[in-house]
């Protein structure tokens, strides 16, 4: 599925605004995003990716102990270029914070990439990949999934089914599926047309997304690993430190 083989996004929404109460005690005094995994913050990991896929500016969004997520991206030298979008006064969840930082983000599609989603990769970038396979015309949003089986930090059923060409479906109830949300999406700005302000779930509009048969998917390549607990955080580094030994 190659849509638009030199097309970027020129923003990415970057979602830190979590409370971070899986990966306690070490989110006690520390914002999630700012656990280190093999050296580096989870947001740093994030945002090298980004900028080495060759978006050029993120939007990121604080909530819980902001002033240090703040504090931390201005002290970064590298790219991509950085903003704030400020949810102190009111956590909006993963929908309601896309919300509002579209007047930020602008109206061509964006990149949007949780905090807690790191993966090794076997040489190609995948968000290249996701850019690639990206279809305006076709699409109000396209999901990185992961394989269920291999992906770290995750137990449940999965969260898709994937068609050959790219299409998704829900999981069926008492049933499970091959795919797993991995965190990571390209979504176009009617995605959230006529969402209401506050707080709400991109699982909302990707519903709506799935009704109009305008929601698809591409498949990571290499290992997916969700960073939500201290149980995952150990796990994920023992697994770099051991790719890092057998290239």
């Amino acid at each position: 599925m190659i849509a638009n083989p030199a097309w970027t996004p020129q923003s990415a929404f970057v979602l830190a605004a979590g409370l971070g109460t899986r990966m306690r005690p070490l989110g006690e005094h520390l914002p999630k995003p700012l656990v280190l995994l093999a050296g580096r913050s989870l947001l740093d990991h994030v945002l090298d990716r980004i900028g080495e896929a060759g978006v050029p500016r993120a939007v990121v969004n604080v909530h819980y102990r902001a002033g240090q997520i703040e504090a931390h991206l201005a002290r970064r030298g590298d790219g991509p270029r950085i903003e704030i979008s400020d949810e102190r006064g009111l956590l909006l969840e993963t929908g309601g914070g896309v919300r509002k930082a579209l007047p930020v983000l602008g109206p061509e599609p964006f990149l949007v990439h949780n905090s807690d989603s790191v993966w090794i990769e076997p040489g190609v970038s995948n968000l290249r990949r996701l850019f690639t396979a990206w279809d305006a015309t076709r699409m109000d949003a396209l999901l990185l999934l992961a394989d269920r089986a291999t992906s770290l930090g995750y137990s449940g059923r999965g969260d898709f089914s994937c068609e050959a060409d790219g299409r998704l479906a829900r999981v069926p109830k008492d049933a499970s599926v091959p795919f797993v949300f991995a965190g990571v999406s390209i979504a176009h700005p009617r995605l959230l047309a006529d969402t209401p302000d506050g707080a709400f779930s991109l699982n909302r509009v990707w519903d709506r997304a799935l009704a109009a048969d305008r929601l698809y998917g591409v498949a990571l390549d290499g290992t997916w690993m969700h960073v939500g607990d201290p149980q995952a955080l150990a796990d994920a580094e023992q697994l770099i430190a051991a790719r890092a030994g057998h290239p």
